[in-house]
């Protein structure tokens, strides 16, 4: 498959993502429970995909501590929010909250990195960007309960893979390992993680049917699976930033496929809202050089490497 056949496989696969959490939370499978699956779904697929790659697997008890940190800010955490919130609101608000994921990665990476700077134009930028989570969530018609609380989560999850991009990047995403064993690694801590609290959190699991069932495999296999080895390949065929463009397009699929499968509705401030998100993460790249201020392409190489937003 060509890099372009992957790039629009991939924003394909994280963009559905969203589509297929609501159906899962719809079917009333509990938030928690709808991480869970994900999470065992996905590490099964990986050490699949470690095993037929012959993948060295790390032993190190640092490398698998930081990987259960790692796991906590961007499997854990936002997974259970981002299922919290979409049982609160659409899957198309949802998967375009998640586009400001590049922006919070920039404000834990200026905090946490050494050598980020802050600079007007980034700030400017962040602004925007949150000036267009304002916009996407309609403030000015006031916000029901509903609405707050499903957007808070879901912004939640996107400030937990801010976090834990600049994590990774400083303690994870480094030496000779293979990003296949590296994500299999952190997605079985967060397996495990969740597999400890599901119980306590929403009592065991029952029966969602076979449509949630099926969306929860998908969901797993696909998108915190063969998802993490599709973005390394092509990071590797057409480079970081190209890759990086992907944040920029999974919106477009997350909607679409909300309109057209869900019959979710869509207000012009989703598009406005929407375009002012990607304005503001695109200021903040503006003149940035080649090892300084890369918050977006580091996104993607995270996710390749020993981190996933795959549905944000």
């Amino acid at each position: 498959m060509r890099s372009t056949g992957k790039f629009v496989l991939l924003s394909a696969i994280w963009g559905g993502s969203f589509a297929l959490i609501k159906v899962a939370v719809d079917a009333g499978v509990p938030p928690v429970q709808v991480a869970l699956a994900r999470c065992l779904f996905g590490a099964l697929a990986l050490w699949v995909i470690c095993f037929a790659q012959r993948a060295t697997v790390p032993r190190d008890p640092r490398t698998w501590g930081h990987a259960a940190v790692v796991a906590v800010l961007l499997n854990s955490v936002p997974f259970t929010l981002l299922a919290f919130g979409e049982s609160k609101v659409d899957s198309v608000l949802a998967g375009v909250l998640n586009a400001t994921t590049p922006l919070t990665t920039l404000a834990f990476a200026l905090l946490v990195v050494p050598g980020e700077r802050v600079t007007r134009t980034r700030l400017a930028g962040l602004l925007l960007g949150f000036a267009g989570v304002l916009v996407l969530l309609g403030v000015w018609r006031g916000l029901d309960g509903d609405v707050l609380a499903g957007g808070l989560a879901c912004l939640g999850a996107t400030t937990c893979y801010g976090a834990g991009f600049a994590y990774t990047r400083r303690f994870f995403s480094g030496g000779a390992h293979r990003a296949s064993a590296l994500s299999a690694v952190q997605i079985t801590c967060a397996t495990v993680q969740l597999g400890l609290l599901a119980p306590v959190l929403s009592g065991p699991p029952v029966w969602p049917g076979a449509g949630a069932l099926v969306a929860l495999l998908v969901l797993g296999a696909a998108g915190t699976g063969y998802a993490y080895v599709l973005n390394l390949e092509l990071i590797r065929e057409a480079g970081p930033t190209v890759a990086a463009t992907v944040t920029y397009v999974t919106p477009l699929w997350s909607t679409a496929l909300g309109v057209l499968l869900l019959a979710e509705p869509v207000g012009w401030n989703t598009f406005a809202g929407g375009a002012v998100v990607i304005g503001g993460i695109l200021l903040t790249r503006r003149g940035q050089g080649a090892t300084t201020g890369r918050p977006v392409p580091e996104l993607p190489v995270a996710r390749g490497q020993a981190g996933c937003n795959d549905a944000g």
